[in-house]
């Protein structure tokens, strides 16, 4: 049973920043994308950043410049850095590991909540 627990959220003031983590416990096979998530409440869940198999990249456009995503397959493991926090990043964080490949899976974290006032 593979889960997958982030932490590193919490309440910052704006322009500050936070790093969150997501790691990953079980077994993960392989080589897998990487993706960080946030939902708002009454909000659909948008994606903010992800890591492919290949090591490429892509974000969100409200936090290109701002946010860094890195994973580490070895250590199974996806970060987020989050800078220059503005009051619109509130939201809850989630990770998200998925293998399009065979064998496929696709695991979430249960969210952890990022803060940010004025």
């Amino acid at each position: 049973q593979v889960q997958l627990v982030e932490s590193g959220g919490g309440l910052v003031q704006a322009g500050g920043s936070l790093t969150l983590s997501c790691a990953a416990s079980g077994s993960v096979f392989g080589t897998n994308t990487k993706v960080w998530y946030r939902q708002v409440q009454g909000k659909e869940r948008e994606l903010v950043a992800a890591i492919t198999i290949g090591g490429m990249t892509n974000y969100a456009d409200s936090v290109k410049g701002r946010f860094t995503i890195s994973g580490d397959n070895a250590k199974k493991t996806v970060y987020l850095q989050m800078n220059s926090l503005k009051a619109e990043d509130t939201a809850v964080y989630y990770c998200n590991f998925r293998r399009p490949l065979l064998p496929k899976y696709d695991y979430w974290g249960q969210g952890t909540q990022v803060t940010v006032f004025s």
